[in-house]
């Protein structure tokens, strides 16, 4: 029997554009020669991005005060939303208040899963690790505090994009920092100033989405596969091009479906690795349950004296909150554009839907990782990023590096399906809507993962640090100007839950209505 593959038009541009590579990958020159041209701009732009100011000894990045003074803000502004809406952000993923014919493309559900697949990531692993070897445990309690505050500039940012977004007669939406920077503050009557900063967030989120949406992805979960395939003596080793190629048509085979189609492996995948991934953390914390309580200590005692620590309590508190801030994303915008596609009428339930990402993602996962780390006893080891994070598992039961290495993969993979989105949405909004331009962006999308998993961590790291930090600086802008447009819908959408406008759905009915 003779079977014929006809290789999609995408796949064939992906493989014929890295050929010429190959040759010069054997010889061992790729990655040195995509390191070298990377590293220098990378060097610039972090410099730049990264502006620091010295505070008790220390650097302190300005970005990171930006994020977290403006994640404090929005918590007091509006009452401490994170915390008094939390149920009833659950009652909404849950589907209790969701009606089929309000527009949008997916659902709570999908659309917080989507987000999750972009933040819920290497972040998660190798950033946790970054901090705690760096900051010590202490940094762990300020990585929990951003976490919690990030859920007010979550909840901000994702009403916001909802209420802006655009809607086609397709069924199709855009939304995200680029549609409500520019119309909403073309309503407050600060045109030029909107376009402005949502041509710029646009930039910065196209770099994000190459940067540390795809190829600090691609290399850590190179990485990773490498380290438990034998290291030095790997298969891989040394053949990044040929791990990012392989990488980028799975991602190429999902992504050219659209947010439906991300949605859809999200869905399933975010579920799947966090079970994964938080189930291997608690079978080594509960092995080691009577050390729970020092870690915690340590943890505590770390966040503010600085015992041992290099740096310090600002050290400690330096490094937490920008791992936080680097793993949930709150305040950069980037969540505001998978929310926007959710199917409401309402824009505040997305906001609250929203707030959840930052609990799961760094007050649960990151948490957990930093527990393992701690009580693991591998901290001190001179190992950082996921290196660390894997001798960590490794020290309860030696087989579970390659329960991480699977972890690492699909976190890798799905935060580029995510981010594939955001870059694509930025992408249109600069250049237009069409089909066409869409195929660019994705074939240059799939190509920086090959690029991603042939770089060294140093450059990567420096890239997609700076350009998804830059994202917050024209999105902070938009959501101060913008806030008391939340407070209005925060205030409608209780009154007509109070009126009744607004109640569950009858899930029973609606089932028996259909049969």
């Amino acid at each position: 029997m003779s079977c014929q593959y006809r290789v999609p038009a995408w796949a064939a541009g992906i493989t014929a554009t890295i050929f010429p590579f190959m040759a010069m990958a054997q010889e061992g020159s790729l990655d040195q020669r995509i390191n070298e041209t990377v590293a220098p701009i990378s060097n610039v732009i972090a410099g730049t991005i990264f502006y620091s100011v010295p505070i008790a000894g220390n650097d302190f990045p300005l970005i990171v005060g930006w994020l977290v003074i403006a994640a404090a803000i929005f918590t007091l502004y509006f009452g401490f939303v994170q915390f008094r809406k939390f149920g009833h952000a659950i009652a909404l993923v849950k589907g209790d208040y969701s009606h089929p014919d309000d527009a949008g493309e997916v659902s709570h559900f999908q659309a917080l899963a989507t987000a999750l697949s972009g933040t819920v990531g290497l972040g998660n692993i190798a950033g946790v690790a970054v901090a705690v070897s760096i900051g010590g445990p202490g940094a762990t309690f300020w990585m929990i505090l951003a976490g919690l505050m990030g859920m007010a500039s979550k909840f901000t940012e994702c009403t916001l994009g909802v209420k802006y977004r655009n809607e086609y007669p397709d069924g199709r939406v855009s939304g995200g920092p680029m549609y409500y920077l520019s119309k909403g503050l073309a309503e407050k009557g600060k045109p030029g100033l909107g376009k402005a900063l949502a041509i710029l967030f646009s930039i910065c989120c196209i770099g994000g989405a190459v940067g540390g949406g795809n190829m600090f992805q691609a290399n850590q979960a190179f990485q990773q596969v490498v380290n438990v395939t034998g290291g030095e003596n790997s298969f891989l080793a040394g053949s990044g091009w040929l791990f990012g190629l392989i990488m980028a048509v799975i991602v190429g085979s999902v992504i050219i479906g659209g947010i439906k189609s991300i949605a859809k492996v999200t869905e399933k995948i975010v579920p799947f690795m966090a079970v994964i991934y938080v189930t291997a953390g608690l079978v080594i914390i509960i092995s080691n349950i009577g050390m729970v309580g020092q870690a915690f200590s340590d943890i505590f005692v770390g966040a503010f004296t600085g015992a041992g620590v290099a740096g310090g309590v600002v050290g400690a508190l330096i490094q937490g909150f920008k791992r936080a801030a680097f793993s949930n994303e709150a305040g950069i915008g980037s969540a505001a554009i998978a929310h926007s596609a959710v199917r409401t009428k309402e824009p505040v339930t997305e906001g609250y839907v929203a707030l959840l990402e930052p609990f799961i993602d760094t007050v649960v996962i990151c948490t957990m990782t930093a527990l393992v780390i701690t009580i693991s006893g591998e901290l001190n080891s001179g190992l950082t990023g996921v290196e660390l994070t894997s001798a960590a598992f490794a020290s309860a039961f030696t087989w579970f590096p390659l329960v991480l290495a699977l972890a690492v993969v699909l976190f890798a993979f799905s935060t580029m399906l995510s981010w594939s989105y955001y870059g694509l949405k930025a992408w249109t909004y600069l250049v237009g809507e069409g089909k066409g331009k869409e195929i660019i962006f994705k074939l240059f999308f799939c190509l920086c993962v090959i690029v991603g998993a042939s770089m060294s961590l140093g450059p990567v790291i420096d890239f997609s640090d700076s350009m998804i930090f830059a994202m917050a600086i024209p999105n902070v802008i938009g959501l101060y100007l913008l806030m008391s447009v939340v407070r209005g819908e925060v205030d409608q959408y209780w009154v007509k839950i109070d009126r009744g406008e607004i109640r569950k759905v009858d899930k029973s009915a609606a089932a028996e209505a259909e049969a």
